[in-house]
């Protein structure tokens, strides 16, 4: 009876083990535990660099890599799920070296296409009268409109 049960245990215990491990990240197709955690990091980062302005100053630079390691710290909660959840998914020591490379080589990227449009300077217009339209006597400043009647 022990010569049948411990074989028959140790298939049970492989094929559980096997049915544990997930599959294979597939490069550009987001993986449903990791990309929203991905995102929740990506987002703190974004918004802390726009707070912050000594890292909004190289992010205008163009050194979003810099900028993100200004503020880093501030997103420290946000990473360490992400790096817990890679560690479960994938084993031990896993999550660190993801966010040191794989994540970390993109972020840069990543906070481009976000922030960039929020940092180029942009032309709008204004209902206000141009200054050399303006016009005043004794200190007092009135559009030339006023100022006619």
């Amino acid at each position: 009876m022990k010569a049948l049960l411990v074989p028959g245990l140790a298939v049970l215990l492989v094929s559980t083990a096997a049915q544990a491990r997930p599959d294979q990240r597939i490069p550009g197709k987001p993986h449903p535990v990791m990309a929203p955690l991905e995102q929740a990091a990506t987002d703190c980062f974004a918004e802390t660099v726009m707070a912050n302005p000594k890292a909004t100053r190289l992010a205008q630079a163009g050194r979003w890599y810099d900028a993100a390691g200004v503020i880093g710290f501030l997103c420290r909660p946000e990473v360490s799920r992400m790096v817990q959840a890679h560690d479960r998914l994938y084993g031990s020591g896993t999550g660190d070296r993801y966010f040191k490379g794989a994540y970390a080589k993109h972020l840069d990227k990543q906070l481009e296409a976000r922030l960039q449009p929020m940092l180029e300077t942009k032309t709008v217009a204004s209902a206000e009268p141009a200054a050399e339209k303006v016009t005043g006597t004794a200190g007092d400043v009135q559009p030339a409109a006023d100022a006619a009647q």
